[in-house]
């Protein structure tokens, strides 16, 4: 199966790949995360990304758009609805990507974290997926969360404290004055 993987970050990806191949499917990474903020933090996760995916022997692509903006104008006014939002933005690129490059589906990382909204990720990717004709790869990875995160420490990777986007580090900050 030639799969395309929507990938977040690299402490994200650990667990993903270590299972995907357990299943002899070796995805290849995909970095489109125009939701992320700041410049410095995109470009971070993104290094990081790019050293850890050569570690591993993973192919890596990158849609190299830093789009603040673009997911501004998106959330703007139903900012509670961001999330929704930008699930739609990163799954529908990866499922057009994957359908117009020959693969047979796509999946995430996202679908390692417990903090993202597992069902509305899993309705926004079979959404793309009908979208584009092309399989969507579903895998609960959460159960994988914990031990990832400490192989991610182990391997001295980057990691971050919020999900990206603007909102998620007022949110970081909002809840750490509580």
């Amino acid at each position: 199966m030639k799969l395309l993987m929507h990938t977040c970050c690299a402490p994200c990806s650990i667990m993903c790949i270590d299972t995907l191949r357990k299943e002899e499917i070796d995805p290849i990474l995909y970095w489109y995360n125009p939701n992320i903020h700041p410049m410095k933090e995109y470009k971070m996760r993104k290094n990081t990304l790019v050293d850890y995916a050569k570690s591993v022997d993973s192919k890596l692509i990158i849609e190299n758009e830093y789009g603040l903006r673009k997911f501004i104008e998106g959330i703007y006014p139903d900012f509670d609805n961001r999330c929704g939002f930008c699930y739609e933005l990163r799954f529908d690129q990866t499922a057009k990507f994957a359908a117009e490059n020959g693969f047979d589906a796509f999946t995430s990382t996202l679908f390692v974290s417990p903090y993202q909204n597992h069902e509305l990720l899993i309705k926004t990717a079979e959404t793309a997926a009908n979208k584009y004709n092309i399989d969507f790869l579903y895998r609960d990875f959460r159960p994988f969360f914990k031990e990832g995160q400490e192989k991610a420490r182990e391997l001295g990777l980057y990691m971050q404290n919020y999900c990206g986007c603007v909102f998620s580090e007022e949110d970081r900050y909002t809840k750490r004055k509580k």
